[in-house]
């Protein structure tokens, strides 16, 4: 599902801007906006959908994804690295992360899908470990530190598993592995666009936040 800003971005801006009031205005006003205004924080949130895997993938579909991969952390790179230390601070969203945060949670999170596709390709059906993103992303690391470590590190990160990834048959990208909330069995393949649609979709956080402040 993609969200059609040219239509709706008049409509969330001003929103938008209620919403940083309100935060200003303290606890209860927030509650207020969450109950109230949840069709806009929900594109908020998902300002290019949730991720819905294709009922059939196609190996045109794999190279789009990987494509998408390989080019991410120039992206990244290109959008946030000279922004200055209070734009870092802003979350995307009321109440969400801010942009430091999820500089450094893309990094985090594609360096677990990294060893993911490893276990998927070295085990039969492995439970993968999940982790505590929200604890993950208030260490200080992810608060505080500076953002190139984490740009360079979804650089290496990024370079690792395209190369990976460019080098696996068709029987390798149907192996799977099981994720232990739900069972749900998810396929190297699939893993492939989740990522890319991961890394697109925390980048659209971004992006829209610079937008909607006129930094970009």
């Amino acid at each position: 599902m993609e969200v059609n800003f040219s239509l709706t971005a008049h409509w969330i801006n001003a929103q938008v801007t209620d919403a940083k009031l309100l935060i200003e205005m303290g606890t209860e006003k927030d509650n207020y906006l969450y109950e109230m205004d949840e069709k806009t924080l929900e594109t908020l949130r998902y300002p290019i959908g949730r991720f819905v895997s294709p009922e059939r993938i196609t190996p045109e579909q794999i190279e789009d994804w990987i494509r998408q991969l390989e080019a991410m952390p120039v992206r990244y790179e290109n959008l946030v690295a000279k922004l200055q230390e209070n734009q870092l601070e802003t979350p995307y969203r009321p109440g969400g992360w801010t942009v430091r945060q999820l500089v450094h949670h893309v990094a985090d999170s594609h360096h677990n899908s990294y060893i993911r596709f490893k276990w998927g390709l070295t085990e039969e059906n492995p439970i993968i470990k999940p982790y505590d993103e929200k604890g993950w992303a208030n260490l200080p690391d992810s608060r505080e530190a500076p953002i190139q470590l984490s740009l360079d590190h979804l650089r290496a990160v990024h370079a690792k598993l395209v190369f990976l990834l460019k080098s696996l048959s068709r029987a390798e990208l149907k192996r799977s592995f099981i994720h232990p909330e739900g069972e749900v069995v998810t396929s190297l393949e699939e893993n492939i666009g989740r990522y890319a649609w991961h890394g697109n979709h925390h980048y659209a956080h971004i992006e829209n936040l610079l937008k909607r402040e006129g930094w970009l």
